[in-house]
Parts: C-alpha cells; sequence; structure tokens
C-alpha cells in the first residue's frame, strides 16, 4: 500500500489507524504484515464501506480533516466502479526479518543452499535465467530506475520488479528510494559464484 510520507508520524503516533482505498477488489488481507514508505503495517480489518456512511470520526483517523477532503483523496486514483474499502491498521515495531537477513554474510552450507535456490529460480524461470544476472546488475548499477534495469534486459518493468522482490525475499537486496542495492547478504552470495 502506498502512503504518503506525511502520515508516517501520525501513524507512529497511533493517531491514524485507517486508511480507504477504492479498488476492484481488495488489495491487502488482514492478519499480514505490508512494507510501505511509512513503516511495516499489520492489517487488522479490510471492510467495504460506502462513502455516505463514512463519519467525521473515520476521516480524521485516516488523517484527513472532513470526510469530503478523504473522499476527494481517495477518488484521484480510482477506477469509477471501484468499491470504497475501508483498511483498519497497527504499526509493527518488531524488526522487519527481510532487514534482519539482508544483514546476516551466509557462509558454509548456508551460502551454498542460496546458491543452489538462485540456480533453480534460473532453471525455472519461464523467461530464461535472470537471477544471477540480476544480482550482477543491481551491483553494477546501484540506486538505478527499475524501469531502466528492466529495459536493459529487455523486460517489462512489473514483471521485473517481481523478480527483485523475490531476491529481497531472500535477503539479497534493499530497496532504495530510486532503485535498488546489494544487501551485504546479496553481495556475498555474489562474490561466492565469483
Amino acid at each position: 500500500m502506498l502512503f504518503a510520507l506525511r502520515f508516517a508520524e501520525p501513524i507512529a503516533r497511533g493517531e491514524v489507524d485507517l486508511t480507504f482505498r477504492r479498488w476492484r477488489r481488495a488489495q491487502v488481507r488482514p492478519g499480514r504484515p505490508y512494507r510501505t514508505a511509512v513503516g511495516r503495517l499489520q492489517i487488522d480489518e479490510v471492510d467495504v464501506v460506502e462513502p455516505g456512511d463514512l463519519s467525521p470520526d473515520d476521516a480524521r483517523r485516516a488523517g484527513f480533516d472532513s470526510v469530503e477532503a478523504l473522499l476527494t483523496e481517495v477518488g484521484r486514483h480510482a477506477a469509477e466502479d471501484a468499491q470504497l474499502y475501508r483498511v483498519r491498521f497497527h504499526p509493527l515495531e518488531e524488526p522487519d526479518p527481510r532487514t534482519e537477513l539482508a544483514a546476516t554474510v551466509p557462509d558454509g552450507d548456508e551460502l551454498e543452499a542460496v546458491c543452489r535456490r538462485l540456480d533453480a529460480m534460473d532453471a525455472r524461470s519461464g523467461h530464461g535465467p535472470w537471477a544471477w544476472s540480476t544480482l550482477a546488475a543491481i551491483a553494477e548499477r546501484p540506486a538505478v530506475r527499475a524501469p531502466d534495469l528492466a529495459a536493459s534486459f529487455g523486460r517489462e518493468t512489473a514483471p521485473f520488479k517481481a523478480d527483485v522482490r523475490r531476491l529481497k525475499a531472500l535477503g539479497l537486496t534493499h530497496s532504495l528510494p530510486v532503485g535498488y542495492e546489494l544487501s551485504p547478504r546479496g553481495r556475498a552470495v555474489l562474490a561466492a559464484r565469483g
């Protein structure tokens, strides 16, 4: 989920614990954590609501001065037939497991296991080997926009970014404000491949 950075402090203080989105179908699920620009959030509830049922308290809890201001913002990027969803969440205090994993440098059996996993990802890919070459490209070109990296492989941006997320789930990359970089774990794995 995308949040403007202005929501970061109110969310951290517990003042904002709702967001409203117009989606054709729910894009988040209760009980799951999500990484956002304002931190990791745990989704508590996701409900379809009618705009006329929103209260001033809903608007305040979503970080807006009025229901009208909230609906104006929510409607900016929505399709005509999208439903209005109310999403209740809370910030997660514990560290992001991917961040902790990215900081570890594997050795021995663990290093071999990660290398085998990347080999398997390449072998199973329907669009050709990508895992090792993507790691190498990020190492050579940190902070390069995802569309530019994708184009260098002749790929569409969205599937390329999905593949990078798979590398991030293994603790091998970090997202930057623009582009990516290898984590200490990713540098060690790439160096092991030589």
